[in-house]
């Protein structure tokens, strides 16, 4: 079972992940970076120095609504029921050019269709997992009411 920090170590791992497997003809073209973002992050009204870049945003944590009554039938002397969260971050491309920003974020969308998981080898260690654990990435669509709370939230 993994400690406090392993919402933390999933964004990292999943920044990690892309910037490691961003292939370098992509690279040459479009040179990008990845990174995990902060509320103060977003809130920054400086423009970043960095022209290229793909931003991770933790925006909500939801108990996963399967597992969230769960408990571990062999554990039950042991109150240690697991914690299964869902985790929603908000995947945006910022670069000069449109199709700069399009072709970026088409191979991302692509790269966490077809490696929906990152298992323990991938995973930040800070969060101490454990053999056999692992993320599963699950793309998501926003509701209308999200996507006008998330532009209320951001100032232009």
């Amino acid at each position: 079972m993994t400690n406090v920090f392993a919402i933390h170590s999933v964004g990292q791992s999943l920044v990690t992940y892309l910037t490691n497997t961003y292939p370098a003809d992509l690279r040459e073209r479009y040179d990008c970076t990845f990174t995990l973002l902060s509320s103060a992050d977003l809130a920054q009204e400086e423009v970043d120095s960095t022209p290229t870049k793909v931003s991770l945003y933790l925006y909500r944590v939801t108990m996963n609504e399967h597992l969230r009554s769960a408990r571990r039938a062999l554990d039950a002397a042991h109150d240690n029921t697991p914690l299964s969260v869902d985790l929603h971050y908000l995947l945006t491309v910022w670069a000069e050019a449109a199709l700069e920003e399009q072709v970026i974020l088409a191979w991302v969308m692509r790269q966490l269709q077809q490696h929906p998981i990152l298992d323990r080898s991938s995973l930040s260690p800070e969060a101490g997992w454990n053999p056999g654990e692992f993320i599963q990435l699950v793309p998501a669509e926003l509701s209308n009411e999200d996507v006008m709370r998330i532009w209320d939230a951001l100032q232009p």
